[in-house]
């Protein structure tokens, strides 16, 4: 698997497209959370913290097999984090949509990179030692699934010793675990969160799971939790008005964009989908300037170009998507997700030399092992063919 990266919480952008320097009066002033439009919420109860965070015997088993009483503090630390990184590798799968408990995750190998954190907390608070959750600020990071442009965040920890008053330890006795290589190459600035957030992007990753599945009651329990649990998660606010907007409650939608805004100016997902809001209610010049100045602030992020490509390649416009993902190697040749929509994109076109060449240098830039059987094996389905 990968070790492990990226999907922690997910914000929808309903199409690619700032910041606008107007905001609307409300048109309505119905309540944020709007129970009355899923009244039978509550027939979908979301898991408690406690169910969360708890483990089964067996991780329990796991995490003491680490630990020594012969081993400092730090030489414990990092035998934990090493063998979750181990018991990772060797068996757990990376998946977008494995949104589980901390037993969950351990007890079915697979997880995306927020609930693996979440058990390598909880493992860590086990063993004894004192974890704390980071949210990283990495740039604006696009996958696509069923349709959904998905926007990417990302956490990592840090696992120190639990002090007390009988000891003095140093100020150098931590771990840092992060599951994304990248991100920790890159050095991206990171703020300490609590537990109660981590709470409320587990219960938006949920809600994106149910939205993505058209269960919108569940979507709607799994989203009111999250601005219940913290209701400065912008993440749950962009997402609450994307799924009243797909229930035709546009005023509702247009609050929960503008809350999220008015939280974070530079929210530009939560921009996006008031501009997608306002070109449904016919207000084509406020959703172009939004747009505009979307596209101005974007320009230099391949993730932006790359996005484009994924959505042009699923509509059948093969050469734009050619042009996207050109353009999206050209500004970061790091990024193997890019060289593989070449390779799909030639592909598409009949050029089948070329596209084996992207899929090539796509499973050499590969960190995971999963990652790269996922690119050799339609590497050799290609050739196999020809």
């Amino acid at each position: 698997m990968r070790t492990v990266a990226i999907v922690l919480f997910i914000i929808f952008v309903i199409s690619t497209a700032g910041c606008a320097t107007h905001k609307d009066p409300d048109p309505v002033a119905p309540a944020l959370l709007r129970d009355d439009i899923f009244p039978s919420y509550t027939l979908f109860p979301v898991e408690t913290n406690r169910e969360i965070f708890a483990l089964g015997e067996d991780a329990i088993k796991f995490v003491n097999q680490t630990q020594a009483i012969n081993h400092t503090p730090k030489q414990n630390i990092s035998q934990l984090a090493r063998q979750i990184f181990d018991h990772a590798e060797l068996g757990l799968l990376y998946r977008s949509n494995a949104n589980s408990v901390a037993a969950e995750t351990f007890a079915n190998r697979a997880a995306n990179c927020l609930s693996l954190s979440i058990l390598t907390y909880s493992m860590a608070r086990a063993a004894g030692f004192t974890p704390q959750f980071y949210q990283v600020d990495i740039p604006e990071y696009w996958t696509r699934r069923e349709g959904y442009n998905l926007l990417n965040g990302h956490i990592n920890l840090r696992i120190a010793p639990t002090q007390n008053s009988q000891q003095i330890t140093l100020r150098d006795v931590f771990v840092d675990v992060d599951f994304d290589p990248q991100a920790i190459r890159s050095h991206f600035k990171r703020v300490a969160i609590d537990k109660e957030r981590v709470v409320a992007m587990f219960y938006n990753n949920k809600g994106a799971d149910a939205l993505l599945a058209d269960r919108y009651t569940r979507a709607y329990a799994y989203f009111r939790a999250a601005a219940k649990t913290d209701p400065t998660l912008g993440q749950a606010w962009v997402n609450l008005g994307v799924l009243y907007r797909k229930q035709g409650e546009y005023a509702a939608a247009q609050q929960s964009y503008q809350k999220a805004i008015a939280m974070d100016e530079e929210n530009l997902t939560a921009w996006e989908n008031l501009a997608v809001l306002y070109r449904l209610s016919d207000r084509q010049n406020r959703a172009d300037d939004i747009q505009a100045r979307l596209r101005a602030k974007r320009q230099a992020n391949p993730f932006y170009h790359f996005i484009l490509g994924e959505e042009a390649l699923d509509n059948g416009r093969t050469k734009q998507a050619l042009s996207h993902y050109r353009q999206a190697l050209k500004l970061d040749r790091r990024h193997h997700e890019v060289l593989f929509g070449l390779g799909k994109a030639y592909y598409a076109l009949g050029d089948i030399s070329r596209a084996e060449a992207y899929l090539t240098r796509a499973a050499a830039m590969a960190d995971s092992a999963q990652d790269k059987h996922r690119y050799n094996s339609k590497l050799s389905a290609l050739q196999t063919a020809n």
